[in-house]
């Protein structure tokens, strides 16, 4: 009797003690120990049978941080793309600066040509002249002013070269109007003015282009001409009305620019084609002679010179 009444007093200051204890813990924490304590009991009483929950691998990325091997990759993949846009942009813009460079040496080129085959002082082809044309008016070298002008020697009586050369004018000034919008004034300048008349002149001339004018004078004004023009001119002087003769000449187009200067001579080396893109070469190149002495005395003129 003695013993059981201790064991109830020890029951009963233990109870009292988790009383006491209770009464100085929060709401949530007597909760959180109540369910603490079912738990344990629950997990004395019932033995387990779910195999334990594998954990899940925390993240090293921090918060509202980024993965960094997913930005280095897009870092890179830009960087090749960006090298490689620059590198065709590279190509592009150093395939046109070459072009553009080529294009103006080449017009430099064809300036220098054309300043050369000028001279200095006195022209080295051409100068005046006073012939007549085939409708019987004055034609001198003022008459080239102005325009673009093709000259080519010959005569009606020639058997082969001059047709054949007046053929080939006659295609070089529509393609050159046609296609590059370029107005030359072709002159045929005879080189036998015995037979060449101003009436035969238009008659034969009439058969090649409606543009063409033919030249025809004095013996000696032709024979200047030719001269002065560096033409081989070998027909005799007096001759009989119905007499045979043979006439060389030079087979040449001189090209005259609208100054009247001869910048350059065009043989029978170059057909149709080859021809138009001569001209149209010296055509593009021409500058005006006060633009040339300009030109010359500026910061740059080493180029020109």
């Amino acid at each position: 009797m003695f013993r059981s009444s201790l064991i109830n007093s020890l029951r009963y200051s233990n109870r009292a003690s988790v009383c006491r204890s209770s009464q100085f813990l929060t709401p949530s924490t007597r909760l959180f120990s109540s369910c603490s304590v079912l738990k344990n009991s629950s997990a004395s009483t019932e033995p387990s049978t779910a195999a334990p929950k594998k954990r899940k691998q925390l993240s090293r990325i921090a918060i509202g941080g980024s993965d960094s091997k997913k930005e280095k990759l897009r870092d890179a993949s830009s960087i090749e793309f960006s090298t490689w846009k620059a590198g065709v942009l590279l190509l592009v813009v150093g395939s046109a600066m070459v072009y553009y460079f080529k294009k103006e040496k080449k017009r430099l080129d064809t300036q220098r040509e054309a300043e050369a085959n000028r001279g200095y002082g006195k022209p080295l082809i051409g100068g005046p002249f006073n012939l007549v044309d085939d409708n019987g008016k004055p034609f001198t070298e003022k008459n080239l002013l102005g325009k673009w002008s093709l000259v080519y020697f010959g005569f009606t009586h020639c058997p082969d070269i001059c047709p054949d050369e007046l053929d080939k004018m006659a295609i070089m000034l529509d393609k050159l109007e046609i296609d590059h919008n370029i107005d030359i004034q072709p002159i045929f300048i005879t080189c036998d003015p015995a037979r060449d008349s101003p009436e035969v002149m238009k008659e034969y001339l009439s058969e090649f282009h409606p543009k063409m004018i033919g030249l025809t004078g004095e013996y000696e004004d032709i024979k200047s001409t030719c001269k002065k023009y560096r033409v081989y001119f070998s027909t005799p002087k007096d001759v009989k009305p119905n007499q045979d003769y043979l006439v060389d000449h030079s087979i040449f187009f001189y090209l005259m620019d609208p100054e009247g200067q001869f910048v350059d001579a065009l043989g029978r080396n170059y057909d149709e084609n080859t021809a138009v893109e001569k001209i149209k070469q010296q055509v593009d190149a021409y500058i005006p002679k006060d633009q040339r002495e300009k030109r010359k005395e500026g910061w740059f003129s080493f180029l020109y010179n």
